[in-house]
């Protein structure tokens, strides 16, 4: 089954990130130790460049960003192939986002 990581913090969570020396190694390896049960792996631009689509009554509505300001934004995503729930919840605690954000796991529907 495949399983999404949404990878998640507010600004606390990224300036401690990017106070860790080691947690981009971190993150390269978390991925490396995944093999071939990381499918794709990627940052995302900050929601202040996000852009909303909406179709309503056949006209289509865009907004750009940047929308209400929230604690926490969605910064990146993993997707993995698990067999269970619980390795899925083991690869994400073993993320090294979750020593300082956090990470919604999500089953990803047949």
């Amino acid at each position: 089954m495949k399983y999404l990581l949404l990878i998640c913090g507010d600004s606390k969570a990224y300036e401690e990130m990017l106070a860790d020396p080691g947690f981009v190694a971190d993150c390269k390896a978390w991925g490396a130790a995944r093999g071939d049960k990381l499918i794709q792996s990627g940052g995302l631009e900050p929601p202040a460049d996000a852009t909303t689509v909406r179709v309503r009554g056949g006209e289509v509505l865009l907004t750009d960003g940047p929308f209400v300001e929230s604690k926490e934004v969605v910064a990146g995503f993993s997707l993995i192939e698990c067999a269970s729930r619980e390795e899925a919840v083991e690869a994400a605690r073993t993320h090294p986002v979750a020593r300082h954000g956090t990470i919604e796991l999500r089953a990803v529907q047949p």
